[in-house]
């Protein structure tokens, strides 16, 4: 957009010059007087427009002649052509836009209107990845709080001493479950525990073969299943235990539990599989507990398998509901099937719940990962999940 300026002994005269050299497209920006007759002689009054230009040429500076007209005076028959600068404005607009964006994005806005903070400018991309991962916004808030306060001034203008800082925030906050071998002796008892179709069958068939025969302990492994609802679930678990040369128990009745575990006692890991339920099927949930209550005595690890893909509401009513078995910790599935990964950090800190395992994909046993912080922050900061 071009800004031309013109100028006359009225405002009308400088405006009738505008309109003949630009045409009626022009945009009238400012009228303006800019000298008096008691200084100069005569009165003279500035007009300036705005045209769009045609060939939209960024970046044009240049000089053109606007020769002044006026017919309310004689007196100076041969005006001398006055030299007016002609700006293209179209960069400085869209640096603005710019500007503006950013400001826009830096406003906190949440849901709720309790909160009021403006995040920096060096934070506006960590804040795009809270956003984008949907990370609880009480948390985001909280955390982007105290870094802005604690963070050194030195800091702030280096982006990746930026994102190293949030990345030692998420780590302090994601409770992790190390992996630790059993010695010779030690026997554990876990039981796999979550909704319908979160890929309990599959996880535990990943863990039996890393114990078995990936650590290079060759630990003895038996695996139990309780699941008798699923059509198709005792066959698939057979037919893993049959590549692994596994033993497998299936037990059907609670009073049968007691039975299988003795005969695996051999066993430095059992993993014990259970039916899936939807977390509002009170019933099923509490069929397991009677299984639990049958060896009480005995020492059982319960993992609650949660998919990576469903929104941190539905995990928390998830956790809620099956709460009601002592969860000891979390294992999570589906991270191949998801780009946001705030909502396993922001409901594993809520919860307390430290997390054993990531199953990435279908493939037995590789598509799994031992947990720890610095995979599932990668995935977060990266939007997706990381292949190791």
């Amino acid at each position: 957009m071009n800004m031309l300026s013109f100028l006359g002994e009225t405002p009308t005269a400088a405006l009738r010059l505008a309109q003949e050299e630009c045409g009626e497209e022009a945009i009238v920006i400012s009228t303006k007087k800019v000298s008096n007759a008691s200084d100069n002689g005569k009165n003279m009054y500035e007009v300036v427009v705005a045209l769009e230009e045609e060939d939209n040429k960024k970046n044009l500076a240049y000089t053109k002649p606007a020769v002044v007209k006026s017919n309310t005076s004689t007196s100076n028959p041969n005006p001398r052509p006055i030299q007016t600068q002609v700006y293209d404005f179209r960069e400085e607009i869209l640096k603005m836009q710019d500007k503006l964006e950013q400001v826009q994005k830096s406003i906190w806005n949440p849901k709720s209107q309790l909160y009021d903070l403006t995040i920096p400018h060096e934070f506006i991309d960590i804040y795009n990845l809270f956003e984008q991962n949907e990370f609880d916004q009480e948390m985001t808030y909280t955390i982007m709080k105290k870094t802005i306060k604690q963070l050194p001034v030195s800091l702030k203008s280096n982006p990746r001493k930026v994102n190293d800082f949030f990345k030692l925030v998420l780590r302090r906050i994601i409770p992790i479950k190390y992996e630790i071998p059993l010695r010779k002796h030690q026997r554990k008892i876990i039981m796999m525990v979550g909704p319908t179709g979160v890929g309990k069958t599959t996880t535990i068939s990943k863990l039996a073969a890393r114990y078995a025969y990936k650590l290079g302990q060759n630990y003895k492994v038996g695996i139990v299943t309780l699941d008798s609802f699923r059509v198709g679930a005792i066959e698939q678990l057979q037919a893993y235990t049959n590549i692994m040369r596994l033993p497998l128990e299936i037990v059907k009745k609670p009073e049968g539990l007691a039975e299988a575990l003795f005969r695996l006692k051999d066993c430095n890991y059992i993993f014990i599989d259970t039916a899936g339920s939807s977390q509002y099927d009170v019933d099923k949930i509490e069929l397991i507990n009677e299984y639990q209550k049958k060896v009480e005595e005995l020492p059982i690890e319960k993992i609650l398998v949660l998919p990576a893909n469903v929104k941190q509401s539905d995990l928390l009513e998830i956790y809620a509901n099956y709460s009601r078995l002592n969860i000891d910790y979390l294992t999570f599935t589906k991270l191949d099937e998801t780009k946001s990964f705030g909502n396993l950090i922001s409901f594993s800190h809520k919860t307390k719940k430290s997390i054993t395992y990531f199953s990435i994909g279908q493939n037995v046993p590789d598509d799994l990962i031992v947990s720890d912080t610095s995979f599932l922050i990668d995935c977060f900061m990266n939007n997706s999940c990381i292949r190791r």
